[in-house]
C-alpha cells in the first residue's frame, strides 16, 4: 500500500515560526500574516552571484534597523528560485512598518540600487499572502531558529468541499495522536496571491536525517491508520476534497537572510560566520617551503 507522499510529507516534522517583524524578539509566536516574496531565478544565476546582489538588502535594512525581519529559502526542488519570508503579528502592523520604511529617503534609495541589480538575475518575481490557521495545525513550534530545510506541502481543495477538507484534516491529525503524538506542522491559507481553496503546510527540518525518519515511519502509519483499508478511506476522502497536491523542498541561506540578533545569538557560525583569511595573508604567516630538487617532467599522455 503506497501513503500519499504529501500526507507522509506531514510526518515527524517540526514546524513553526519565523523571524517575528515588529515583536519581542526573544518572544517566539506562531504569525499570523505571512508574506512570501518568490524571485525566479534565470537558469544558472543563482549560487554567489544572487548571495552578492541579496546582501545588498541585507545591509540596506539592517542599516534602517527595519523590524521587518525575513528568512531567505534556495529551492532544493522545482524551479530555480528563492523565498523570503516575513511575518507580521497582523495586517494594521505589516502597514505601520510599511509607513515607517517608506519615510526613510535613504533606504528606499538603497533598495532601488540593490532591486536594479538584483533583477538582471531574475527571470519572475510575485508575493503571496498567507494566514495562519490553528484549526489545521497540529502541535506547531514556535521557534525554528535552528531550522535548515523547509518543505511546503501545498493543498488546493476543490470549490465546495471544505467540510471534506475539514474532515480530512482531522483525520490525519487523529491518526498523527495514534502514530507519533510528537509530530508538528503549521497551516496556512492563502489570502492573497494564489488561487483560492489554497492551503500551505510549512515544515522544518534541523537535518535531511529528519526526511529519511518521515520515509522510514511509513509502516508506523499504515498500523494506525487500520492497516491498507484504514488507509483507502483516508485516501478517499482525501481525493474528494482535494483536486492537486505537491511538496517542495527548500534550504536556508544565511547569506540572503535578514535575521534578528537573538537569531543569530542561536547559531553564529551559521548565521553570521567569520570571514576566510585572504590567501595573501594566509601566504604571508605561512613559513616558506624548503627547497626540493626538480621531479622529473612527466610523459605525456
Amino acid at each position: 500500500m503506497k501513503i500519499s507522499p504529501v500526507l507522509l510529507a506531514l510526518t515527524f516534522a517540526v514546524a513553526g515560526n519565523l523571524p517575528a517583524a515588529a515583536q519581542d524578539s526573544s518572544t517566539s509566536s506562531i504569525p499570523m500574516v505571512l508574506q512570501i516574496t518568490r524571485e525566479y531565478l534565470k537558469p544558472y544565476k543563482s549560487g554567489m552571484g544572487h548571495d552578492k546582489t541579496e546582501s545588498a538588502f541585507v545591509a540596506a535594512f539592517a542599516k534602517a534597523k527595519s523590524p521587518a525581519y525575513y528568512i531567505a529559502l534556495n529551492s532544493m526542488s522545482g524551479r530555480s528560485r528563492a523565498l523570503y519570508l516575513t511575518e507580521y503579528p497582523s495586517f494594521a502592523e505589516w502597514e505601520k512598518i510599511n509607513k515607517t520604511l517608506d519615510k526613510n529617503s535613504v533606504l528606499q534609495a538603497d533598495l532601488e540600487r540593490a532591486g536594479a541589480a538584483d533583477g538582471d538575475l531574475l527571470d519572475q518575481l510575485d508575493n503571496v499572502v498567507l494566514t495562519y490557521d490553528a484549526e489545521l495545525s497540529y502541535h506547531p513550534h514556535a521557534d525554528v531558529s535552528h531550522a535548515r530545510y523547509f518543505q511546503f506541502a501545498v493543498f488546493h481543495v476543490r470549490p465546495g468541499q471544505d467540510t471534506e477538507w475539514q474532515t480530512v484534516s482531522k483525520m490525519y491529525r487523529d491518526l498523527m495522536d495514534k502514530a507519533n503524538p510528537g509530530a508538528h506542522w503549521a497551516t496556512f491559507d492563502v489570502a492573497f496571491g494564489a488561487d483560492a481553496g489554497t492551503y500551505v503546510s510549512l515544515i522544518a527540518y534541523n537535518s535531511m536525517a529528519e526526511i529519511d525518519q518521515e520515509i522510514a515511519s511509513g509502516p508506523k502509519i499504515l498500523e494506525a491508520a487500520g492497516g491498507p483499508d484504514g488507509m483507502d478511506k483516508l485516501m478517499k476522502v482525501f481525493g474528494a476534497a482535494v483536486d492537486t497536491s505537491h511538496s517542495e523542498l527548500f534550504s536556508v541561506n544565511p547569506k540572503q537572510s535578514y535575521v534578528s540578533d537573538d537569531w543569530i545569538k542561536s547559531d553564529v557560525d551559521f548565521w553570521k560566520p567569520r570571514p576566510a583569511k585572504p590567501a595573501s595573508e594566509s601566504a604571508a604567516t605561512k613559513p616558506a617551503a624548503r627547497p626540493v630538487a626538480a621531479a622529473a617532467k612527466p610523459g605525456s599522455r
